[in-house]
């Protein structure tokens, strides 16, 4: 039998526990646990990592995100193996071993997580009772792993790692493309960056990454670079004092698309809303963007205190400044007198709406996404994106334009959603803009320019202009 292999560059994780200098193997494997368990509950990966102790929490990330990527095999291999569903605590810990066991997730060697995973069992009072069970169960799919791959093969969410619901709405919206969306689903994104062209140019910029040793190409735009390998951002040059930012590099498509071309008539700083801004990226972006010509004075609005926090710490490491309004877009006369008040305007040049959606085109960044999803939450979300889209459009100034972008491939809450707003408003006419941008699935081993520049999430574009009276 052959079993999965170390890979030859092991997670940072990884190494640290081979060479006992970091957290072991079972330390980690009882917190990826709980922390599915709490996934599973409807909790946000990110949410919950933030609860896990600053020295497990790289580590238990790494992992996390390798088991929530093979969720749907994991779990069909543990029906074959336990028919009858163990309790959550020791289900979780055992999906989350057989996950680290199967030929996707080669970080450990075999009997390296079972062991380890036998440990972490008795670690924990809700799971130590259950050592023995976990423990056979994983050395039967070590025998039977052939075997029990082949029963689950046929099975389309074990094939997949979707929910059924999610691949086929993908099998109705893109026929012939849903395959391969759900494999840059299942793939870990790259890391891509933003350089503030405020502070140093990109080919400046790519020169320091040289220095430091950080291998990039040239990505979207006049300011987008990719990385070959991601490193933590403390480690990019000059991150601290803001030369530059991570933004992926569909994100880094929405300011050009909302500014290129746009100009006050008046000679006065450009009026641009940000609708729904946190955690403050394209708002960055946009002021990045001002020139002495054009000077954007900026609101950001954002219905989430803690979430207007981050746009706040955003701005403050870039030097930037806007008028951060804690509120919900659609509730606009709880907010807009205030706003013209201090602005001394009454409508906007320009209004970027980053609709709450789905997230199903960054589920390769957060792929606890696809597993936390409802079908029915589709249409609870487009008729939010629907109530933002009619409360601000009357903001928008004739001769404006507003851009409407969400991280969804789902055509509910893109093409069909900006479609029936057309069909509403004779007075919105479309400019150019990408439509539905599917997630890329880069050849592996293929870090070259052209296939890492295109290498980006799934989004969706429309650019409504309201015309002159």
């Amino acid at each position: 039998m052959n079993l999965p292999s170390r890979p030859r560059q092991p997670s940072r994780a990884a190494t640290a526990a081979s060479n006992n200098t970091g957290p072991s193997l079972s330390a980690q494997l009882v917190a990826v646990a709980r922390a599915l368990q709490e996934v599973r509950q409807g909790q946000s990966a990110r949410a919950v990592l933030g609860g896990v102790e600053p020295a497990l929490r790289a580590g238990v990330q790494a992992l996390l995100m390798d088991v929530l990527r093979v969720l749907g095999t994991a779990e069909a291999v543990r029906a074959e193996l336990a028919p009858r569903k163990p309790a959550s605590a020791v289900d979780a810990l055992l999906c989350t071993s057989l996950a680290l066991l199967l030929p996707e997730v080669p970080r450990y060697d075999a009997f390296t997580v079972v062991n380890q995973a036998v440990d972490a069992a008795k670690k924990r009072s809700a799971t130590k009772s259950q050592s023995a069970f976990i423990n056979g169960c994983l050395r039967s799919f070590l025998r039977e792993r052939d075997d029990l791959l082949r029963a689950v093969a046929q099975e389309p969410v074990a094939q997949y790692n979707h929910p059924q619901w999610w691949l086929k709405r993908l099998q109705q919206d893109y026929p012939q493309d849903w395959q391969a969306i759900v494999a840059a689903n299942n793939a870990q994104a790259p890391m891509a960056l933003r350089v503030n062209l405020q502070r140093c140019s990109r080919a400046d910029y790519l020169a320091l990454l040289d220095e430091a040793g950080i291998e990039a190409v040239v990505g979207v735009g006049e300011a987008g670079l990719v990385l070959t390998r991601g490193v933590p951002v403390d480690q990019l040059p000059q991150f601290a004092q803001g030369w530059v930012s991570v933004q992926d590099s569909a994100a880094q498509m929405a300011a050009p698309l909302l500014l290129d071309g746009l100009q006050p008539h008046d000679g006065r700083a450009l009026h641009v809303l940000d609708a729904c801004a946190a955690p403050g990226g394209k708002t960055a972006h946009l002021l990045e963007a001002a020139t002495a010509q054009r000077p954007i004075d900026m609101v950001a609005l954002e219905i989430d205190a803690k979430r207007a926090e981050r746009i706040g710490d955003t701005l403050a490491r870039l030097s930037l400044q806007a008028d951060v309004v804690v509120a919900s877009g659609s509730e606009v006369a709880s907010w807009l007198p205030a706003v013209q008040a201090r602005h001394g305007v009454q409508q906007f040049d320009a209004i970027l709406l980053d609709a709450p959606c789905s997230a199903s085109g960054i589920v390769r960044r957060q792929p606890d996404v696809r597993w936390l999803r409802r079908a029915t939450d589709i249409g609870q979300l487009a008729a939010i994106q629907r109530q933002l889209l009619e409360a601000l459009w009357p903001l928008v100034v004739p001769g404006g334009r507003l851009l409407y972008c969400t991280c969804s491939v789902f055509h509910e809450e893109g093409e069909g959603q900006v479609t029936q707003f057309l069909g509403r408003h004779p007075d919105a006419q479309r400019l150019p803009a990408p439509g539905h941008l599917l997630p890329q699935l880069r050849e592996a081993g293929h870090n070259s320019l052209g296939s890492l520049a295109r290498d980006h999430d799934g989004f969706y574009y429309a650019l409504l202009h309201k015309p002159l009276r």
